[in-house]
């Protein structure tokens, strides 16, 4: 099984996602997206597979949102683009796996897509 997360070292959820991972056996392949950024159409791709409104991927809270001038009535291109431009508004981790994808907050709801 192929299984990809969206990774931050820097953060404990990130962090525990990844351990969460390795603990069942499983080897991701390890994308870390803030120097790895992903282009518009794979993170709509993955919007896709989280079946939610793009502000539910973003760090909606974080000071980065508010400085690009962004709420969450924004409409999804107007997010998707924002996302595709600073990779850091993306939330953190997102696994990805069978063609599916999960935000690991928390953590336990990666396992149901695996």
């Amino acid at each position: 099984m192929s299984v990809t997360i969206w990774h931050n070292p820097r953060c404990s959820k990130s962090r525990a996602a990844l351990a969460a991972l390795q603990e069942r056996g499983l080897s991701p392949s390890v994308r870390l997206y803030l120097k790895d950024p992903p282009p518009r159409a794979e993170i709509e791709d993955v919007l896709n597979m989280l079946g939610v409104p793009a502000a539910q991927m973003m760090r909606t809270k974080d000071a980065a949102f508010k400085d690009a001038g962004l709420t969450t009535n924004d409409d999804d291109a107007t997010l998707i683009a924002a996302m595709a431009a600073n990779s850091a508004l993306i939330e953190r981790p997102i696994v990805i796996a069978n063609g599916k994808a999960a935000i690991g907050r928390p953590t336990e709801v990666i396992f149901d897509i695996l």
